[in-house]
């Protein structure tokens, strides 16, 4: 029997969607009829793409990491040094936040809390965040080669204690429902901590 043609518009407004819910309600909140419904995909069809939700969710996960390298790659392309480009980088998600006034945060970390019983799940998790803290090591590496960064801590370190004090900024900013504390973590680290 042939397999059905899977469509790869469709498949990116799937995942799209499903980014959106999972960050808005939650992996267990999200409903699959719901899912599927608003993108107009009906349920048996669903199963040409992912033979599960969790597969899904898995897919999901691979489709922020994807997005977030090429965010991350984007901003470095078009910044004036190493620095520049992470600071550029953060300061698009800030405008992301700000766009839906503070809802949801980050879609890597709420799943992080939320999927814990999934082992596929958390292994795409560990993928995603080492990829994106590797991008961040990446560019302060290249910063400290050029003299713009502290050089006597390793990148790969600095790179976790950028990542992780902004993940703890997006709670804050989520209670505050205010971007200062983002604001304050990339003062605190990229203007103070991280230079020479």
């Amino acid at each position: 029997m042939a397999r059905p043609r899977l469509s790869e518009g469709t498949r990116l407004r799937l995942l799209d969607a499903s980014a959106n819910a999972f960050l808005r309600q939650g992996y267990h909140g999200t409903g699959l009829k719901d899912l599927l419904d608003s993108v107009e995909i009906p349920k048996g069809s669903f199963y040409n793409y992912y033979p599960s939700k969790e597969a899904l969710g898995v897919a999901t996960i691979e489709h922020t990491q994807r997005c977030t390298a090429e965010t991350l790659a984007a901003a470095l392309d078009g910044a004036a040094d190493p620095v520049s480009g992470v600071r550029a980088f953060f300061e698009i998600q800030i405008a992301g936040f700000e766009r839906t006034r503070f809802e949801g945060g980050c879609l890597l970390a709420n799943l992080a809390g939320e999927l814990d019983e999934s082992q596929s799940c958390r292994t795409a998790l560990a993928t995603a965040f080492l990829s994106w803290r590797n991008g961040i090591r990446d560019a302060l590496a290249d910063g400290q080669r050029l003299g713009l960064v502290r050089d006597d801590e390793d990148a790969a370190d600095l790179a976790d204690m950028l990542i992780e004090s902004w993940e703890g900024a997006v709670i804050r900013m989520k209670v505050d429902q205010s971007a200062e504390p983002l604001r304050k973590c990339l003062r605190r680290l990229l203007d103070g901590y991280f230079r020479p």
